[in-house]
């Protein structure tokens, strides 16, 4: 038993956490919410209630950091004390428990100084996140369907609420195009280091004759745009149709034109839904995906405008190659942008995506700091 170790592991963890304190701004953080709550105490705050239930969300997203960021030191220096204790009456079984905490709590505080590195502006907001099947039919629509599910699996084991906003299954089997709306703090800081294209080389199970088979799928995410961030959208620039939804058929097929499509004739840019029975709801989600395709539009122009400026040649983001996922002749899922190698790929397929998207935003931010 190495208290020594140990003991110097915690000092870490505590100098970090002490780094964090300045990094997230806790103080700022306790003031502004001190503000807000007497805010809410003013008369007349509840007459606008879409005002207020803004200022109410704000105040608790604050409330929630604080109380994490509180909670896990106090976490680390009940571990300390746990192996203090340990060291003075020689218990074995307290200082596995407390070299297990160490690690728990050593992940958690990985975690939260990942979240001082999305400084981006829509970073800390929700994501819209549209996957689409690349040459290959049957193959490479299953292949969609496969990262459909890693990427809700990923989302739900952090939080995260998922919803399908629009979604064209495949001729036989799979996926052909599907968007889910990621809405939590943080989605697209994390999961923009996702966009681009994800190879996948396997044994077919659609190839009688068992061949081994490449398909593609690209993955592009976009910055939900918030009520308060201005898209200008207007009315004459839009063309909206209504069609009957498709489907597999049988009694849950729509029999009225309730899915929507829209066509946004400045830039030529069409969102379609029919994941609802309403055409009310299905417009509403439309307008939410042409709000973020026109902002991610903005986004890109911004970017080229400061790659040019500093004479950088970029590659296009989403016509690149981005991670490679092999079933056959081995097993491995590698990131060509990181290097970063995971060789357990059902894991991956699971959901633990988190190593990939660590190593991403610590290579940008690390490129942020040189340049």
């Amino acid at each position: 038993m190495d208290y020594s170790e140990l003991k110097r592991d915690i000092k870490v963890l505590e100098k970090r956490l002490a780094d964090l304190r300045v990094s997230l701004d806790i103080a700022g953080k306790i003031e502004k919410i001190e503000q807000l709550e007497q805010q809410m105490l003013a008369p007349g705050f509840w007459d606008d209630q879409n005002r207020a239930q803004k200022i109410n969300q704000k105040l608790s997203h604050l409330k929630d950091r604080v109380k994490a960021f509180n909670r896990l030191q106090q976490e680390v220096e009940d571990l300390a004390v746990l192996v203090q204790l340990s060291e003075e009456e020689k218990d074995e079984e307290a200082f596995k428990e407390a070299r297990r905490n160490y690690t728990h709590l050593a992940g958690r505080v990985e975690n939260m100084e990942l979240e001082v590195l999305l400084c981006g502006k829509y970073d800390r907001g929700s994501a819209i996140v549209t996957l689409h099947a690349g040459a290959g039919g049957t193959e490479a629509q299953d292949w969609v369907e496969m990262l459909l599910r890693m990427y809700t699996r990923w989302a739900e084991n952090n939080g995260y609420r998922v919803s399908v906003l629009d979604m064209l299954p495949g001729d036989e089997a799979g996926v052909k195009s599907v968007t889910l709306e990621i809405s939590g703090p943080n989605a697209f800081g994390y999961l923009r280091v996702e966009k681009g294209v994800h190879r996948l080389v396997r044994i077919s199970p659609f190839d009688t004759a068992g061949r081994r088979h490449t398909s593609f799928a690209s993955v592009d995410v976009m910055p939900e745009a918030e009520e308060n961030v201005e898209v200008e959208i207007k009315d004459e620039d839009l063309k909206i149709d209504t069609f009957r939804a498709g489907g597999a058929g049988g009694q849950h097929v729509n029999k009225t034109d309730s899915a929507v499509r829209i066509t946004h004739l400045p830039t030529g840019i069409v969102v379609s839904c029919q994941s609802e029975r309403s055409q009310i709801t299905n417009r509403s989600a439309a307008m939410k995906m042409l709000k973020a395709k026109l902002l991610d539009l903005e986004l890109q122009k911004r970017e080229q405008e400061l790659a040019a400026l500093r004479g950088e040649q970029q590659e296009i983001a989403w016509g690149s190659q981005i991670r490679s996922y092999i079933f056959h002749p081995y097993k491995l899922v590698k990131d060509h942008r990181t290097g970063v190698e995971i060789g357990n790929v059902e894991q991956v397929m699971d959901g633990y995506i988190d190593p990939f998207i660590r190593a991403y935003l610590r290579e940008m931010a690390q490129r942020n700091v040189e340049g």
